[in-house]
Formats: structure tokens, sequence, C-alpha cells
């Protein structure tokens, strides 16, 4: 089983979904809690499920259960939290969660969790990925950066 990560800050909008279509994903999974705003851009969620399958050829879904709350958001990016305080707050989140029995294993093949952070280090999408890494196994995190 092979996932993908990708966040799009510092991306056009042709590197993002060319680094989709070279990479092969077969599914863009939004895993932000807020995929709405206008900060954005060509991601917020109606226009990119369009750019999904008309440029790629891709499903898109919107899965929030692999999203931070509200609250270990604000403390990370309002309050100046650290990054071992978000990596705690929000592995317990997850693993209270059992994102591992929630979320299709069949979904997430081929996929690509998406997140706006460039760098999948301070993510948590790298954090979601190694942690259904650890529970499923048979799993491989190619992350495109």
């Amino acid at each position: 089983m092979k996932i993908f990560t990708i966040g799009f800050a510092g991306k056009s909008a042709e590197e993002f979904f060319t680094k989709l279509i070279e990479a092969k994903v077969k599914r863009l999974v939004d895993i932000r809690l807020r995929n709405v705003s206008q900060l954005a851009g060509f991601t917020k969620r109606d226009d990119l499920r369009y750019f999904c399958r008309e440029i790629c050829g891709i499903e898109y879904l919107h899965l929030p259960i692999l999203a931070p709350t509200d609250d270990i958001l604000d403390e990370s990016k309002k309050r100046g939290g650290s990054w071992e305080n978000y990596v705690t707050r929000f592995s317990r989140l997850i693993a209270e969660r059992r994102i591992e029995e929630q979320v299709d294993r069949k979904k997430l093949d081929g996929a690509c969790l998406l997140c706006s952070e460039a760098d999948p280090e301070q993510c948590h999408r790298r954090l979601v990925a190694e942690y259904l890494k650890k529970k499923w196994g048979d799993l491989e995190i190619h992350h495109i950066v």
C-alpha cells in the first residue's frame, strides 16, 4: 500500500497539479479542517474538486476526521504553541478517534493527503501518514515536495 502527502503552500496551481499527475496519485484526500478559506486560493474545496477531476482525472475527498481541532490549531498558530506540544496533542487526538478503524484503507491506497504546509516535517499530514503506517504496517509514505 502506498500513500502520498502534499502541501500547497509555495506552489503554483500548475506545479501542484503536475506533481499529482507525475506521482500517479489516484485520489486527493483533503485533511484540512478549514478548506473553504479565501487564503486557500486554488485549493478551496469546490474549486479543488473540479480541478482534480478535470486536470488530473482523480477524485477529491475531504476527511476532516484526519484534521486537527480548532483548539489545537489556535494554540499552535495564534498563541505560538510549540511543535512538540502540537505533535503530542494531535497524536493523542487521532489515537482517540481511532482513525485506523474509521478510514477505509482502499480509499487511501494510492491517495495523497493534502494540507497547506510546504514542509511535511512540520505538518499534521506526516503525523497522520506515520500513525497509519504504525497501525497498518504495510504502508509506503511518499512526500511530494
